[in-house]
């Protein structure tokens, strides 16, 4: 980072010191259904109340008798180094939450060399990213269940130039997100006249949104049968890629992506060891952020028992309810080589504009090198030995 960069982070900090800071700016510049979107879970939210209290209840043991040293964040996932041990989480509907975010992503991606992961149902098309991004890009896959589409987005994923391929296993419904269903946001969002309010009440965004145009999902546009209206649209994309993800269609996946493999969404040993069968090359251990099952226990929790069930050399990575760089500490401390964050970069750039993702990389690091200095670890990896 350049001083001049690096001054304006310190500038902006006096403002936004945290990821709570972005949040709260996102909430007074977002229509309210815009930031429900982004910031709500399914049913009560329990499950997300949950990531935070499990992760508030870890400690760490600093180790202070140790010789002077300077933090570094550099780590390496998957044959490639990585400037921090973290990354951007895919974001589905991501134009909702502002104009081109996913664009903006993957320009923080690139420029911080952190991997971003563009999801099936983004509002920017895969080949777009893979453009801006060529080197840091990811592609997440829900598996439709039409294969013709399936080998499709797999050979769109090839020939864009994506290396890592992350398939998601626990949407088998769609997530009945009470927030969502309240404001009416449907699956592409229908223009109601609330919305028109609340969009009127926040001209940035409404102003930014019409430039831009109204957010779809551009990666899918292609399959959607031609002459369907927007709500017949809306029901096909959502049908999709519904149901449970069985080993067999992992493998089909596995046969045709000669690249990275990731699973995203496991929480318990069985899934764990049943995606180490298929032959992946690294997982997610994850709860949708919260976003699919109430009940679903915290990430955090189960890392100790699939790390013990997969072994030492499969990556795990983690993501659900990460907000800081203290976050990040303690899911690595426990088993994760990675993490990823949504939420968090999708504050930003609701909060700054285009260059919100880069001020969440800018916190982010620098929580993340205070606190492996004061708990004596020179690099993430030897964040495990400050367990208690």
């Amino acid at each position: 980072m350049t001083n001049t960069q690096n001054n304006y982070h310190q500038t902006l900090e006096r403002k936004f010191a945290n990821i709570s800071d972005l949040e709260a700016k996102a909430k007074r510049r977002l229509p309210k259904f815009a930031f429900d979107y982004l910031q709500g879970g399914i049913g009560a939210e329990t499950a997300i109340a949950r990531n935070r209290l499990s992760l508030n209840n870890i400690e760490l043991n600093p180790h202070h008798i140790i010789e002077p040293f300077e933090p570094q964040l550099k780590t390496s996932l998957l044959g490639k180094n990585w400037s921090a041990p973290f990354g951007i989480a895919p974001l589905g509907l991501s134009g909702l939450i502002w104009p081109d975010a996913a664009k903006h992503f993957a320009a923080t991606a690139e420029h911080k060399n952190i991997p971003i992961v563009l999801s099936t149902v983004a509002t920017t098309k895969l080949e777009t990213i893979a453009q801006l991004a060529p080197k840091t890009a990811w592609f997440q896959l829900y598996i439709p269940n039409d294969d013709e589409i399936n080998h499709s987005l797999i050979e769109r994923a090839k020939a864009a130039g994506y290396k890592t391929l992350v398939v998601t296993i626990d949407v088998p419904a769609l997530g009945r997100r009470e927030r969502d269903i309240k404001n009416g946001l449907a699956v592409p969002p229908k223009i109601t006249i609330t919305n028109i309010i609340q969009g009127a009440m926040h001209p940035t965004w409404g102003l930014s949104t019409l430039k831009t145009g109204i957010p779809d999902f551009e990666t899918l546009t292609q399959y959607v049968p031609k002459g369907t209206d927007m709500r017949a649209a809306s029901q096909y994309v959502s049908a999709l890629a519904r149901g449970h993800v069985s080993l067999d269609k992992l493998k089909k996946v596995r046969d045709l992506w000669q690249g990275n493999l990731i699973i995203k969404g496991i929480l318990n040993e069985v899934d764990a060891a049943s995606a180490k069968q298929i032959g992946c090359d690294a997982i997610i251990v994850s709860n949708h952020g919260g976003r699919q099952l109430d009940a679903a226990p915290s990430p955090i929790n189960v890392l100790n028992k699939i790390r013990r069930e997969i072994g030492a050399q499969m990556p795990i990575i983690a993501d659900s309810g990460i907000r800081s760089g203290l976050d990040i500490a303690r899911m690595m401390a426990h088993g994760a080589d990675f993490v990823l964050l949504g939420r968090a970069f999708g504050y930003g750039v609701a909060a700054l504009g285009a260059n919100g993702p880069d001020h969440v990389h800018y916190i982010l690091s620098q929580e993340l090198k205070n606190v492996m200095a004061q708990l004596g670890c020179k690099t993430p990896q030897d964040l495990p030995r400050t367990t208690l």
